[in-house]
């Protein structure tokens, strides 16, 4: 689901940190900036009334006791609450608590009625809503209405050396924050101003805790610029908004953690003196006898259990390898399985159950090796998509062994979860976390489905995510090989859920392109792969860049050729690159936009989409270089006015036809 942007600004940039004094109860309870909605108020005695009140009354109190943050839910339907708090780090422990407890107290004093409050304070962070709001797209503009400075603040003394100490600062301070677990960074370095007495520059950089860790790096980084732009020559200076929030001063701050939580109390020691009277010893021979015998049994009982599990379990393998659901290869399997490292086995009969035996009504798709299937494991109380390979495709079984020993090891937020696997019956089943919102693909040519600009945006940043992972820092380099829309899921936030590892192979970080059998989607695979038969990095590359320009234009990579003298079908890298030549990016925006997008993301998506897709390998980015763009971390590259021809033979559009580049789902 979309997100929703506050009425209001979502940012209160503050210049000064030792403003005019205030009560410490005002300091409290009045919020420095606010938004309150003011349509579609709840009204006294409604029930949304008496969900959120149950929220604010235990929002404050599970904070407290989970590290001075959390969110919460109450109720169902369009009456449930979605409550959000937290303290920031730069406030003592006092200050906290006295935030926690006074905000949620006071907020409905000065928001009536609202059915959606984002409130900030000194000391924490309030967030109330009647839609989903954890983790969702963040609003990076600054209204100049919101922007506040005061007066009784001191410029650096030499201003030229202190923006240069500054600079390193917020670098340092962007490269952590979201990758540490309480999305917070606190740094300081050395620096001097004779005329303030300091010895340090220090900064913090910190986001509430339900923003994934790219969002919240993209967000300081946002922030960071800003701040040369704010604080040109200011010696401290704060742009706090409802998801994250950077100061940075002349001197030391002050940075108070959560309390450590205390573990639980040791069992006391019993001394021997504390022990009860025992009783007499066992005559020696009898305690011999009894030890010998105990011994001699409990042998004789492992390795009688031993012996009947291993003929049970190595006819069991007889069993499901005459069958044909196995060969060599997939025994090694099990026992990765079995030892309880990743997903698990699932019974044959429970999967048909949970399919109503895979009935038509339960199909959600079919491709070119299998089905898939919606699914309810009732043990697990767990909604599941289940992909039944076809019987008999010897290219469906290596795909499901090569799927299930990759991504059963890969762990990251923006690669669809294999929960189990099941072969038996005849059968080769996967099953995984069911992803509600289905593909991308559905959503970028479905009428009836069309994704905002920011959601859009948001998908090609998971999608990157997902790829610098495989590609870079995970311990082996993993090559997907059939990088596309239909292999690109959302779940219920519409977050990216990169699937389907049927193709994918393991390489050896840094290890040039190696010969493998053709594998892919005409139309997304790498142009030289299709006629070399050599994968590499940048085939991946390659494919998520014809990615990036199908979700900004939504076509295929078909494209039919426009003019009464023209006819056939282009591919749309060429497209794009022609286009941009005649005049730019803006014509060749998805219809269905409306013209509702950011020019200088959609620029920025072309820029790069052209860049990764580039007809010469040895000129693509790797996926961080991409990536750095995309979160506006890093200038547009310089690409050729024209098209560059490839570098391999033969030329780049002799392969192309109509029926190849229809996006093969």
């Amino acid at each position: 689901m979309a997100s929703r942007r506050a009425p209001l600004p979502l940012l209160a940039i503050v210049a000064s940190l030792c403003g005019a004094a205030v009560s410490q109860e005002s300091k409290f309870t009045s919020s420095i900036s606010r938004s309150c909605s003011t349509t579609g108020n709840y009204t006294d005695g409604s029930q949304f009334k008496k969900n959120l009140e149950q929220l604010l009354s235990t929002l404050s109190s599970a904070a407290t006791s989970n590290d001075w943050f959390n969110t919460s839910t109450v109720g169902t339907g369009p009456d449930k609450v979605f409550g959000l708090i937290m303290c920031y780090a730069d406030s003592n422990t006092t200050q906290c608590l006295n935030c926690l407890a006074l905000a949620p107290a006071g907020i409905t004093t000065v928001c009536p009625g609202s059915r959606e409050v984002n409130a900030l304070y000194d000391a924490c962070v309030l967030r109330y809503s009647d839609t989903h709001f954890f983790g969702d797209v963040v609003t990076y503009d600054i209204d100049a209405s919101s922007v506040m400075f005061w007066t009784l603040f001191q410029e650096a003394t030499e201003i030229d050396t202190m923006v240069q100490a500054r600079s390193r600062l917020m670098e340092e301070l962007t490269k952590k924050a979201g990758d540490l677990p309480p999305r917070l960074n606190y740094y300081s370095l050395p620096y001097k101003d004779p005329l303030l007495g300091t010895d340090v520059i220090s900064g913090l950089a910190q986001c509430t805790r339900d923003l994934a860790p790219s969002e919240c790096n993209r967000c300081i980084s946002v922030y960071t610029r800003r701040a040369s732009i704010l604080f040109p020559n200011n010696s401290g200076g704060s742009i706090k908004g409802y998801n994250c929030y950077l100061r940075y001063k002349l001197g030391a701050l002050n940075i108070t953690m959560p309390p450590q939580r205390t573990p639980p109390t040791p069992m006391p020691r019993i001394t021997d003196s504390e022990l009860p009277p025992s009783t007499p010893p066992a005559p020696p021979r009898l305690v011999v006898g009894l030890s010998i015998g105990s011994a001699s049994f409990l042998v004789i009982l492992v390795l009688g259990i031993f012996i009947c599990l291993f003929v049970w379990r190595r006819r069991n393998r007889n069993k499901i390898f005459e069958e044909g659901d196995v060969f060599d290869d997939e025994l090694a399997m099990e026992d990765d399985f079995e030892q309880g490292t990743g997903p698990k086995r699932f019974r044959y009969r429970d999967l048909a159950s949970a399919t109503d035996n895979f009935s038509d009504e339960r199909k959600l798709g079919e491709g070119g090796f299998g089905s898939v299937y919606r699914g309810f494991l009732t043990e697990q109380n767990l909604e599941v998509a289940i992909k039944r390979v076809s019987k008999g495709s010897k290219q469906g079984k290596k795909e499901y062994i090569s799927e299930v020993r990759i991504i059963s090891r890969l762990r990251h937020r923006n690669l669809v979860q294999l929960i189990g696997w099941c072969h038996a019956g005849g059968e080769l089943l996967l099953v995984y976390e069911l992803m509600s919102n289905g593909s991308l693909d559905t959503h970028l040519h479905d009428a009836g489905n069309i994704l905002p600009w920011s959601v859009r945006y948001e998908v090609i940043l998971g999608l990157g995510s997902a790829l610098l992972y495989l590609h870079q820092e995970w311990e082996q380099c993993v090559l997907h090989r059939d990088i596309k829309p239909s292999n690109i899921m959302l779940d219920a936030s519409f977050s990216t859920k990169l699937g389907d590892f049927g193709l994918a192979r393991l390489v050896n970080h840094g290890r040039g392109p190696y010969t493998t059998g053709l594998a892919g989607t005409m139309g997304y695979m790498d142009p030289e792969c299709v006629v070399t038969g050599r994968t590499s990095v940048e085939s991946d590359i390659y494919s998520f860049g014809v990615v990036l320009l199908e979700i900004a234009c939504g076509r295929r990579p078909a494209v039919a050729r426009e003019g009464e003298e023209e006819e056939g079908m282009i591919h749309l890298v060429q497209w794009v690159w022609d286009s941009r030549e005649c005049g730019g990016f803006i014509g060749t925006a998805d219809v269905r936009l409306n013209m509702e997008f950011d020019e200088q993301g959609l620029e920025c998506v072309m820029v790069v989409g052209l860049w990764c897709a580039h007809p010469d390998r040895n000129m693509r980015p790797s996926m961080k270089q991409a990536l750095d763009v995309l979160r506006f971390e890093a200038p547009l590259p310089k690409l050729p006015p024209k098209m560059p021809v490839a570098t391999f033979k033969p030329a780049f559009d002799s392969f192309i036809s109509s029926s190849q580049l229809t996006g093969g789902r």
